[in-house]
């Protein structure tokens, strides 16, 4: 039903662009008749006449020669509206959830209404804007509608549906190129998301401006999921290697309904705010896994999450000049949540299926009902001091409070003894943030800036009760955060071709967990993250960014970042282990931008970028005795990517535009015979080129041609495409 009211929708849409469209009778011009020539003509002698003729020529001569961005639109009038219509498709080879993923679209034939655009005086101050757009089997449409009034108000209305693709195949065992794959056809996963709004504004002279907003958001449809089940690719044995290799995706169903209105007010040199909103959401989804899959002990689980929630928020704002160079802006906001959820894992032969016990199943549950309530507290205090002239202070300081608690019941499966179980936990937290920022511009072409963060902050946690094998826990948890982050900068401009942009910062994290009392044992094998009394997350950033104007239509622009970020790590001392560091990344950021005009009626751009990125942890390199041939390896993240683009006017009338992209990762070992392969290999062209041909003032036809060839190591080829892609547009200006 969803569908077909889309496709109405969609064929509404059309109807009102198309009675939209009318002709607008040109303003008769008086033909000028003899009478209204001067009765009497002064005589010009012959060269005055040819001079004249001359003059009249080299103006007529002037008014053709046309701007580099007239050439580009095709003239010198300009228009208000417009329509344009479009159709095209792909032909597509191979993976083909891979191809509507990674490109966002259908991989067959779509068109319509590619853009809209309507603009009018009404008369009396009143504009009329209607904007839509409409693409059938892409499921992308789009529809609003503004009514407005200066000194009044305004009405709008506004509708976008868009649909986004997944790849729900599973993973490679290259060993045996054995393949999962989830498709039952050549289409991929699709989730659709939209929204529906109306909202109105009422702003009188020296009365409060009020606004209210209704919006109906939903999503809907299906997506993968990185969760994948357990199988045994070289045959179901538990001697032989097992691999999460087996496909799951996620079964959407989400609907909200948001409720907001706000007023604000100016009181001489202060601005006044108030607002409220109520939400209400509905959460209907679950993970659907395949465990075994072609296994004779195959099983399908669904893990069912189901939530309805309620929250309301009220904020309100003041912003004033206490002075000519003092501005002082406050902010608070109040949120309450009241959330009620259930949930089951159910195994079975297919899925969504009843509950059956079966001693082959693993742990699952099922009449999970729970309620949890949160409640927040935020304010802002923000002032800005001008105290001489090129120098600004901004000290600012925000307080964040809330308060938790949730209770759970529901009946475990699977495991000996199953029976029911409850959990709760109640939970609070602190911050206060303060923050500083200054900037010079004192001295000539030069621009200073630096920033300094701080956060404090302390929380309580405390758990009862849980699922699994082990005895249920009882834990309180005291945790400390102390935050920081100062960043410097400066910027540069040597002269009108030349400038420079550097900068960076330095942040630290820093939580401390006191976990006192705790009913799992820090010796014990069921101790995560229990056991962890320190973490700190460090990390260290520098980039600078040039930009070079060698030649008045050459631009060149480089850039590089450098960026060091380790995470350390203290357990429990009872667990025998000391700190570590348990994390690097170190990560190189290299790119160059080159834009160049040769001519007014050409334009050549071109990208590169090269990122080098790698993870370190202690187990990096580590090559266990009983496996010299499975070790453990950096992480890496290296990829690169070129991008260009041109554009020529061939004629007054005909635009060429071609383009080029590349990208290439290299990271990809393949030990999956030993161990989990980690790393992506992957490579992928692209080649686009339009043509436009504008057939009058205000009509152009566009033709579109692209070529799209990837290439994926890490799924052994099977995820592997190539796409023309085919299309053409008509637009109308009025």
């Amino acid at each position: 039903m969803l569908t077909h009211l889309r496709r109405g929708q969609a064929l509404l849409l059309a109807g009102l662009l198309a009675a939209s469209l009318g002709a607008q009778a040109e303003e008769p011009q008086a033909a000028a008749t003899n009478e209204e020539k001067p009765a009497v003509e002064e005589e010009k002698s012959e060269d005055t006449e040819e001079k004249e003729a001359a003059e009249e020529q080299s103006e007529a001569e002037e008014e053709k020669k046309l701007s580099p961005e007239e050439i580009f639109e095709g003239g010198t009038e300009t228009y208000s509206g417009w329509i344009e219509l479009s159709g095209g498709g792909f032909f597509t080879s191979g993976s083909k959830p891979q191809f509507q993923q990674r490109h966002r679209t259908e991989h067959r034939a779509f068109g319509g209404v590619e853009d809209f655009h309507y603009l009018r005086d009404l008369g009396k101050g009143f504009v009329l804007t209607l904007d839509g757009r409409g693409i059938f089997d892409n499921e992308d449409y789009k529809l609003s509608l503004d009514l407005a009034k200066e000194n009044l108000g305004f009405l709008r209305f506004n509708y976008r549906n868009f649909r986004t693709w997944y790849n729900g195949d599973g993973g490679w065992y290259s060993p045996g190129d054995v393949w999962y794959e989830l498709r039952e056809s050549d289409d991929a996963l699709a989730l659709d998301r939209g929204e529906f709004s109306a909202e109105a504004g009422l702003a009188l002279k020296n009365l409060p401006a009020l606004t209210f907003k209704y919006t109906h958001r939903y999503r809907d449809g299906e997506k993968s999921s990185t969760i994948w089940g357990p199988a045994y690719p070289a045959g179901f044995n538990p001697d032989l290697p097992r691999r999460g290799l087996s496909p799951s995706f996620y079964d959407i169903d989400e609907e909200s309904h948001v409720f907001e209105l706000d007023a604000t007010h100016q009181i001489k040199a202060t601005a006044l705010g108030l607002g409220l909103r109520y939400e209400t959401t509905d959460v209907d989804n679950a993970r659907k896994m395949t465990f075994w899959p072609g296994e004779s002990t195959q099983r399908r689980v669904t893990d069912r999450e189901g939530v309805n929630y309620d929250l309301f928020n009220v904020h309100a704002f003041s912003e004033t000049w206490l002075k000519k160079n003092w501005f002082f802006s406050t902010g608070f906001s109040f949120s309450d949540l009241d959330n009620d959820f259930t949930g089951s894992r159910i195994y079975g032969e297919e899925f969504d299926v009843v509950f059956v016990p079966n001693s082959a199943n693993g742990t699952g549950y099922t009449n999970l009902v729970g309620n949890a309530r949160k409640q927040e507290y935020v304010a802002n205090l923000n002032l800005m001091v001008i105290p001489f002239a090129h120098f600004t202070i901004v000290p600012s300081v925000r307080i964040q409070r809330e308060d938790w608690d949730a209770e759970s019941r529901g009946f475990q499966t699977g495991v000996n003894p199953s029976g029911s179980f409850t959990g709760n936990t109640d939970g609070d937290r602190l911050d206060v943030r303060e923050r500083l920022d200054l900037r010079y511009t004192g001295v000539t072409n030069w621009v200073f800036f630096a920033r300094g963060e701080w956060t404090q902050g302390e929380g309580n946690l405390e758990e009862q009760g849980g699922i699994g094998p082990t005895a249920p826990i009882a834990r309180e948890t005291e945790d400390t955060r102390f935050f920081q982050k100062y960043s410097a900068g400066a910027k540069w401009y040597a002269t009108r071709s030349f400038s420079v942009d550097a900068g960076g910062y330095y942040k630290l994290n820093a939580y401390d967990y006191d976990h006192s009392p705790d009913s799992t044992p820090n010796a014990s094998a069921n101790r995560y993250p229990a056991y962890l009394v320190m973490q700190d997350f460090e990390t260290y950033d520098g980039n600078v960014r040039v930009t070079l104007r060698p030649l008045k239509n050459l631009t060149l622009v480089s850039r590089y970042e450098y960026q060091l970020s380790t995470i350390n790590t203290k357990p429990d001392s009872v667990s025998g282990l000391g700190r570590v560091e348990s994390s690097e990344m170190t990560s190189h950021i290299i790119a160059q931008n080159v834009s160049w005009t040769p001519w007014s009626r050409l334009y050549l751009q071109a990208g590169f970028n090269y990122v080098l990125s790698e993870t370190k942890t202690p187990a990096s390199g580590f090559v266990p005795e009983e496996f010299t041939a499975a070790p453990i390896l950096k992480a890496q993240n290296n990829y690169w990517t070129l991008n260009f683009s041109s554009g020529l006017v061939l004629d007054e009338k005909t635009d060429l535009n071609v383009g080029y992209s590349y990208y290439r990762a290299d990271n990809f070992k393949d030990n999956a015979s030993v161990g989990v392969p980690y790393g992506t290999g992957a490579e992928e062209h692209g080649v686009t080129a339009t043509l436009t041909r504008r057939l009058t003032q205000n009509l152009r036809l566009t033709l579109k041609y692209g070529y799209f060839h990837y290439e994926d190591e890490t799924s052994g080829g099977h995820n592997n495409y190539q796409a023309h892609y085919v299309s053409s547009g008509l637009q109308y200006r009025f």
